[in-house]
């Protein structure tokens, strides 16, 4: 069984989150590349978990489009 994806780490910056294995920045057990996978929360910030990765829909409703004027 995977283990569970913590939320909100007290410190996200010293573990790579690319894997299941949550190895410390400087170990990279899983050998996924040479450079950390950041956490969530590190990227798209507090309430990440609740974004859809729609661009506007920070809180669950989608930006209505904004007019365009080429005049």
């Amino acid at each position: 069984m995977a283990k569970p994806f913590p939320l909100n780490p007290p410190h996200p910056e010293r573990n790579c989150w690319g894997c299941d294995r949550y190895c410390a920045f400087n170990a990279l057990l899983c050998g996924n590349g040479s450079e950390r996978t950041q956490h969530p929360i590190e990227t798209f910030g507090p309430g990440w978990e609740s974004w859809s990765g729609i661009p506007g829909d920070r809180d669950g409703d989608a930006a209505a489009p904004e007019a365009r004027s080429d005049a």
